[in-house]
């Protein structure tokens, strides 16, 4: 897929905070805006891996969707149950929620 002008400021940004949950995540749906979703699904699961210690929990449902719509169906599965657990331990009840629904139609 074509690099757009968005990705490229975002990347410069990442160049100078590449610890930056937020951009990471912006970086990811650039490419998910553009069709590109295993390029969205390798951001987003390099973003799971950064924020081991404080998980990015958008990143696990959002990663969830790309995989189930490239039919990479058992990595989705996997992203999800492990974004459920993220969610779980944080608080997070809406995102569990959400994981949960999406794993249901995926499984």
């Amino acid at each position: 897929m074509a690099r757009t002008p968005r990705m490229a400021q975002i990347e410069a940004m990442l160049a100078d905070d590449p610890d930056d949950a937020f951009l990471r995540y912006g970086l990811a749906m650039e490419h998910a805006s553009c069709g590109d979703d295993a390029e969205c699904a390798n951001v987003l699961r390099d973003l799971i891996v950064r924020t081991a210690a404080q998980p990015y929990i958008p990143a696990f449902l959002m990663c969830g969707q790309a995989l189930a719509r490239l039919d990479r169906t058992d990595e989705a599965c996997s992203v999800l149950r492990h974004g459920i657990e993220a969610a779980r331990a944080s608080g997070d009840t809406h995102a569990m929620g959400e994981m949960q629904g999406l794993l249901a139609s995926v499984e």
